[in-house]
């Protein structure tokens, strides 16, 4: 995490209403020189200043052809670092990508380090060694640009939650080149296991090493743990798995459990997840899918029906108020305190003091990554966006 400074008191001390209106003169003097985005996760109160609204990627992507259609200067990305790491990779060199707060970061891109990664990847290599095994990394695009570099650079690919099932397929059909002979692709997923298992079921790996009772059987997936030698594996063990499951995950989707979605089933909700939950919830719950695909489902939902949706509270919210204003009953499928803590950190008073700044001339909290790093990093994104661009939003319905 980096770190932010802290705000001039008079940012602090003002009212919600005087910082709004001090952002909307700030906007105005600016005009077509700032493109402001709002992540679906970001309270009402900043969301209403955003010129773009979407997921991560989708954002980077509108704006970088949104940037040099009105001849925007800056982008203020109202996000998590990482989502301001990916603007920076797809816009223009010339635009400048600002986070209101430094100290907005993700804990899950976190938890897959560069250092620990080159380690992971010496450590695999050497277990399959003289082998017919090849391993290809896809790293979800809730990640570090370093780590997105990492996976450019060896040949992977990033993903996002709805296009990883087509990303795994072009992987085991043997990604950037053919699939030789008795050939075996091995995929290294980072850094969210949760999202790496869902997307590894549906393609048939099903089961799991457990390493700590001692599993001895066939296993299709094994979870690779950074923090012990080796992942916590064994050569055998990581020979034997398909899939490589990075030890990462959401804190948010964490947080919903079955029994959650047993108490929405009684109250007599259609249960609607989002992929990067544990997959005991996913297994049950009546649909997983993405962001987009979530609120597309209960925009279409039809009136008189009732919803319980696994996913961020600001976000859940915002589609619950929509949604009541059509006769339609959505609600979170926990009432734990289901909150993206680090998107939290962006807020008025944040997004105030940079636009004065820069109202000012000068620029603050720009995120900028480093060439090489970009362009091994895009190679990542262009390889997914080449398999399936990120328009719609798919889901996977559960039995």
């Amino acid at each position: 995490m980096l770190w932010q400074p802290s705000l001039p008191d008079r940012y602090l001390n003002a009212t919600e209403d005087e910082l709004g209106a001090q952002i909307a003169a700030r906007r105005a003097e600016l005009g077509s020189k700032l493109l402001v985005l709002g992540h679906h996760y970001q309270q009402d109160d900043v969301i209403r200043h955003a010129d773009l609204v979407g997921d991560s990627l989708k954002l980077s992507q509108m704006a970088a052809a949104e940037a040099p259609r009105r001849g925007a200067r800056y982008i203020v990305f109202c996000g998590v670092h990482f989502m301001a790491e990916t603007a920076d990779i797809l816009t223009a060199d010339d635009v400048e990508v600002i986070l209101p707060d430094l100290s907005a970061g993700c804990s899950m891109a976190d938890m897959a380090a560069y250092d620990d990664t080159v380690d992971a990847w010496d450590a695999i290599h050497e277990a399959i060694a003289g082998t017919s095994q090849r391993v290809i990394p896809i790293t979800y695009v809730n990640s570090t640009a370093a780590i997105k570099a990492f996976v450019g650079e060896h040949g992977g690919a990033c993903c996002t939650s709805s296009n990883a099932s087509r990303v795994f397929e072009w992987a085991l059909a043997g990604g950037t080149k053919p699939l030789a002979r008795g050939e075996e692709i091995k995929i290294l997923f980072l850094p969210d296991q949760h999202l790496g298992r869902n997307t590894a079921k549906r393609h048939g790996s099903t089961t799991e090493v457990d390493v700590a009772a001692g599993a001895t059987g066939p296993a299709d997936t094994a979870l690779w743990n950074p923090k012990r030698d080796s992942g916590g594996l064994s050569a055998e063990e990581i020979r034997r798995a398909k899939v490589l499951l990075w030890a990462g995950h959401c804190s948010v989707h964490k947080l919903f459990r079955p029994e959650h979605v047993a108490d929405a089933r009684a109250d007599r909700r259609t249960v609607l997840v989002h992929p990067e939950c544990a997959q005991e919830v996913v297994d049950i719950a009546d649909l997983a899918g993405s962001t987009e695909f979530i609120i597309d489902a209960i925009e279409r939902a039809e009136p008189g029906s009732r919803w319980a949706i696994g996913t961020e509270v600001h976000l859940v919210n915002r589609i619950a108020r929509a949604a009541r204003e059509r006769g339609v009953d959505a609600r979170i499928l926990s009432d734990c305190q289901c909150l993206c803590t680090t998107m939290y950190r962006i807020d008025q008073a944040h997004l105030a003091w940079c636009l004065d700044h820069l109202a000012a001339g000068k620029v603050v909290n720009r995120i900028s990554v480093h060439p090489e790093a970009k362009s091994r990093a895009r190679l990542a994104l262009e390889r997914m966006l080449r398999l399936v661009p990120t328009r719609g939003a798919a889901a996977v319905a559960v039995d």
